[in-house]
């Protein structure tokens, strides 16, 4: 194996579409010309780890942080020398993966909101799951930052819910109303940006047109990885709230 080449190991599956849509978001924004220059990557595609979701609400004793810490030890092993999870949910365990995985791990939460507040955002509205919602993972980092989270209220929660796992998830047609009424909630109570906060709404963003103002988290982690992998990053997403 090459020792002068970084390799991304990437904790995936969760789910598996979104896996396939980061590696894609990856080899988009590198900026080359052939195939030899791209970030090398090690993917486990792993959707048998529990869900995050129920587990963070109680609603599920199977705990997923023993898996993916296996995961993240054997891409240590076979040389990754940094890590992805393209599940924001996921990063409920980050402290926890951190610590038991001695390659670096990025920080998806962490790089979209320090990316809002290089950009000037201030007011910032948060579209992802319950899990990620409830645990304040968004939150405490916003307000670390100096910016003002605001949360849909519970029946455009229930429309996001609603897009991630009875559409995305599920393999069914997305329903475009329920997610610009939920994006309307967020901007009715003054948010200037709003954080596409789970990596099934990146596929939303991949296929509509949802108009300005947006933050898609799993583009933040696919920038973080081609700079972390030291490749050029293509001049148009340097900036990725969406214009």
């Amino acid at each position: 194996m090459e020792t002068d080449r970084k390799i991304l190991g990437v904790i995936g599956g969760l789910g598996p579409i979104a896996t396939a849509h980061f590696m894609e978001l990856i080899i988009n924004m590198t900026d080359v010309t052939v195939d030899q220059q791209h970030v090398p990557m090690i993917v486990y595609n792993m959707p048998h780890i529990p869900d995050r979701t129920e587990y963070i609400l109680d609603n599920s004793k199977e705990n997923p942080l023993p898996q993916m810490l296996r995961i993240g030890q054997a891409l240590q092993k076979q040389g990754a020398s940094c890590i992805a999870i393209p599940c924001v949910t996921a990063h409920y365990f980050f402290d926890a993966l951190e610590t038991g995985i001695a390659a670096p791990i990025i920080n998806g939460v962490g790089e979209t909101v320090k990316h809002l507040q290089e950009n000037g955002a201030r007011k910032v509205g948060i579209m992802a799951t319950d899990g990620t919602i409830q645990s304040g993972i968004f939150h405490r980092e916003l307000l670390n930052q100096g910016l003002e989270p605001i949360v849909p209220k519970l029946q455009a929660q229930k429309d996001v819910m609603h897009l991630i796992f009875q559409n995305v998830k599920a393999g069914k047609p997305v329903e475009l109303e329920r997610f610009y009424t939920a994006a309307e909630d967020l901007r009715s109570q003054g948010a200037e940006a709003v954080i596409l906060g789970c990596t099934e709404l990146s596929l939303i963003k991949r296929d509509y047109a949802i108009g300005s103002g947006f933050i898609d988290a799993m583009e933040v982690l696919a920038q973080q990885a081609v700079l972390m992998c030291d490749k050029p990053l293509k001049k148009e997403y340097r900036c990725l709230i969406t214009r």
